[in-house]
């Protein structure tokens, strides 16, 4: 899943979208909205913003030009810009970080286009992200040995993802900054958040605040419930889809 997370963070709570509301837009969705890109990106936004402040989780069934479907784990998740946000990078290294996002930026970018594959189904074709390497901030950072494995954990204060040491330094493991050649959204997990390409959504963790190098895999938000720990496309939770490696 697309899916996470989020505590006030001192915000004014929004107002609940009203039920009413969400069913009149899932009926605009089964009709089959046909939009302009502008006009997509005005309707994502608003999905996005409604998600946060839904308490049903129905605006996670709404369908949008853009293909993406909007999942929290939370009631809300707090808002970080260049000036407030903050990456931490500790555990089992040699030399503890942290990063703000201009540091972020100011490292070498990899661009990737590869299809976005939720386990619920709904698939996103040719969609590019940007971003740092995995294996590039463990690297400054000096794994030690004995480490195995790297969590993950989200400024919402829910969610959590793990990967292997071997999985987290694959090529094609970002933290990402930005995807569709924009910035990444805070409803898509901006400023920053894991994309995890040949796997499905719910490992690419949203709204990445800290990376643990740890001894050994620690499952993750939704492996707690049941989702594989290994979510190769193709190869799990006892789906057949195409693989995007």
């Amino acid at each position: 899943m697309n899916s996470q997370q989020g505590e006030s963070g001192g915000e004014p709570e929004g107002v609940p979208v009203g039920r009413r509301l969400v069913l009149s837009m899932l009926g605009l969705g089964a009709a089959g909205l046909v939009a302009a890109p502008s006009l997509q990106r005005g309707l994502e936004a608003f999905l996005g913003s409604a998600a946060d402040r839904d308490p049903t989780g129905l605006t996670g069934l709404l369908p949008n030009g853009g293909g993406f479907r909007y999942y929290s784990v939370t009631a809300s998740v707090p808002r970080k810009d260049a000036d407030t946000y903050r990456l931490t990078v500790d555990g089992l290294v040699d030399r503890p970080t942290t990063y703000t996002l201009d540091a972020l930026r100011a490292l070498p970018q990899t661009r990737t286009v590869r299809d976005v594959q939720c386990v619920t189904g709904w698939r996103v074709p040719h969609t590019p992200f940007e971003g740092v390497r995995l294996s590039h901030l463990l690297d400054a950072a000096g794994v030690r040995p004995g480490a195995g494995a790297v969590r993950f954990t989200c400024f919402d204060g829910a969610y959590s993802e793990s990967l292997t040491l071997e999985q987290a330094r694959r090529a094609d493991v970002l933290v990402a900054l930005r995807m569709r050649d924009e910035g990444i959204g805070h409803a898509h997990g901006g400023p920053v958040r894991l994309y995890v390409a040949p796997m499905y959504f719910y490992k690419s963790a949203k709204w990445l605040s800290g990376i643990s190098v740890t001894s050994e895999v620690r499952p993750g938000y939704w492996e707690e419930r049941g989702y594989d720990v290994d979510a190769w496309v193709g190869r799990s939770n006892g789906r057949d889809d195409t693989p995007t490696v």
